[in-house]
């Protein structure tokens, strides 16, 4: 799944601006030096997150990873993980942020491949990100 603009275009989405902000600002550009520059494709709402992997499943726009905010409202990212993982075929790796580590298994019921407590520390979202996406562009998701 290598691009050939040497990018990977992760898609973050909270319905709160500043949670995506955080979210960008802590992965940065790059999560590791082996992996390509990010692009984000940030959305504010459920019906973009799945109006944007309708694109990606018909071939449009390439989406590499997901992190969803597992507390945005009216949409929680767990519930829409789970519809993702159900509905879109080749649905990209998701990583979930949630606000308590006893949620945990509530993450792993909606199918999401990582999850990092918020606050967010960016040493940790980097390397799950870096993770997910070595996986991804090797062709194993």
């Amino acid at each position: 799944m290598a691009h050939a603009d040497a990018t990977v275009t992760v898609l973050v989405y909270s319905d709160n601006r500043n949670t995506r902000e955080q979210g960008r600002l802590a992965l940065g550009r790059r999560p590791a030096a082996d992996l390509p520059e990010i692009e984000y494709l940030e959305c504010a709402t459920a019906p973009a997150v799945v109006g944007a992997l309708d694109l990606h499943a018909t071939g449009g726009a390439l989406i590499d990873l997901l992190i969803l905010d597992g507390e945005a409202v009216p949409e929680g990212g767990m519930g829409l993980c789970r519809q993702l993982k159900d509905e879109i075929h080749g649905c990209p790796p998701v990583l979930l942020l949630i606000a308590r580590p006893q949620d945990s298994w509530l993450a792993t019921w909606s199918g999401a491949d990582a999850v990092i407590t918020r606050p967010v520390e960016p040493a940790a979202l980097a390397e799950a990100v870096a993770t997910l996406l070595r996986s991804r562009l090797a062709g194993n998701n």
